[in-house]
């Protein structure tokens, strides 16, 4: 048997064996790297371990250290009580306002994980303190990333761009960055009316209500800022600041300002250190490992062979929106968009298919399933739960929507861009 269809086949067990049994999918990717990597790519164990995605597991340590920080000194309340006087206390606007501002922040230039780890914990917060669906208030703080995610000057807008113009291809900036706003604005809408956005419609809070009545943590109800929490603020501005203008990695920050602030403050952070979420870092170590054994063996090309012989052009463009969408959901979109573009020449060049149009459907597909909750912004929201939703049981209600976003989002979008060919 094939390297390439070895990992295609330990994938599907992994998921299966992950969903069936409680077993952290992390350790089951462990496992399964490990034996991918030895015994079908002839790979050493130091080889293998330089899977492990460091960048996200520092970001998740650092994010949920800080926050765990801020929730200790009150500063999350804070945050919270911020939220609801921005808006007049009219509950319905809050998701769309978390949605605009992560959107603005990816436009503009953040990564995306930065955009979602400096937002996520906020916007779950106050779900959890107004009752607000926390998959609906997740979700949209990611599809909100992915909105603005391919502006000119955003990152993701960047790569595809520059990897259009290094194949020859006809570049459509404006398109491709249209394209993933209104299918995610599009996805957002949905979301709000299923997930019981119309019922928070009629609910107001009184901006100025004190915290014991709109909150479950137990910060006073004096409205007063603490010095501490003054502190705290500026370094969430300070860490926003420094990883998206100074394009500096957001967990060696967040964990820089989290050791500053325990330091200054050492008794108001007792047991931030047990909150943060090393189930979810083993988790995302696990995946991120096994997905390089995945690229490793090949099999985006490999797939991406397949679909591209297949003959019929819009089929082979079907096939391919399917792979970036299924690949993404377990490894890095970024990492995953240099790769899958040049496979779609092929079918480019086949005449039949408009390349902006190509290029726009996989760039969304390879995307909107970052709300999975082995990519780096599904993760991030599950690290961050409200507390009254137990992570096992956020895991599978994310875990849940990822499996229909992955399963029906490429359809939709090849339905929409690349099968009339209006490009």
């Amino acid at each position: 048997m094939s390297p390439e269809w070895v990992a295609i086949l330990a994938l599907v067990a992994l998921f299966v064996v992950g969903t069936v049994l409680p077993i952290n999918m992390g350790a089951l990717a462990f496992v399964a790297a490990w034996l991918v990597g030895m015994f079908a790519l002839d790979l050493d164990e130091k080889e293998i371990i330089s899977g492990i995605s460091g960048d996200l597991v520092l970001t998740l340590i650092g994010v949920t250290y800080l926050f765990a920080v801020a929730k200790n000194n009150g500063t999350v309340d804070l945050i919270v009580r911020a939220a609801v006087r921005s808006v007049g206390g009219r509950i319905a606007f809050i998701p769309w306002v978390m949605f605009g501002v992560t959107a603005l922040l990816t436009a503009i230039g953040a990564a995306s994980p930065a955009a979602c780890a400096i937002i996520g914990p906020i916007a779950l917060g106050f779900a959890g303190r107004h009752k607000i669906n926390a998959l609906m208030m997740g979700m949209f703080v990611v599809h909100g990333a992915q909105a603005g995610g391919f502006s000119p000057i955003s990152i993701y807008g960047t790569i595809t761009n520059s990897v259009m113009r290094d194949n020859d291809l006809p570049v459509g900036e404006v398109t491709v960055f249209l394209t993933s706003l209104l299918v995610n604005l599009a996805i957002a809408v949905i979301l709000f009316f299923v997930l019981g956005g119309r019922d928070l419609t009629s609910r107001r809070i009184d901006p100025e209500e004190k915290a014991e009545e709109v909150s479950d943590s137990p910060i006073t109800t004096d409205s007063r800022i603490s010095v501490d929490q003054v502190i705290t603020l500026v370094a969430f501005l300070i860490v926003a600041v420094v990883a998206l203008a100074f394009d500096r990695n957001i967990g060696f920050t967040a964990i820089t300002a989290a050791v500053v602030l325990t330091a200054l403050f050492p008794s108001a952070q007792k047991g931030a250190i047990s909150q943060i979420a090393w189930p979810t870092v083993l988790l995302v170590a696990g995946v991120s490992t096994f997905a390089t054994i995945l690229g490793t063996a090949g099999v985006p090309e490999y797939v991406g062979g397949w679909a591209a012989g297949l003959g019929a052009a819009t089929l082979g463009a079907l096939i391919l929106c399917y792979v970036g969408g299924v690949v993404s959901a377990f490894a890095s979109s970024i990492a995953l968009l240099p790769i899958i573009i040049p496979i779609a020449i092929p079918l480019i060049v086949q005449g039949d298919i408009s390349a902006i149009g190509l290029v726009a459907a996989l760039a969304v597909s390879s995307t909107i399933v970052d709300v999975s909750p082995f990519s780096t912004n599904g993760a991030l929201m599950l690290a961050n739960r409200p507390d009254a939703i137990g992570e096992e049981k956020f895991y599978k209600q994310i875990l849940g929507y990822s499996a229909v976003v992955v399963a029906a989002g490429p359809l939709l979008v090849w339905a929409i861009v690349v099968a009339p060919g209006w490009l």
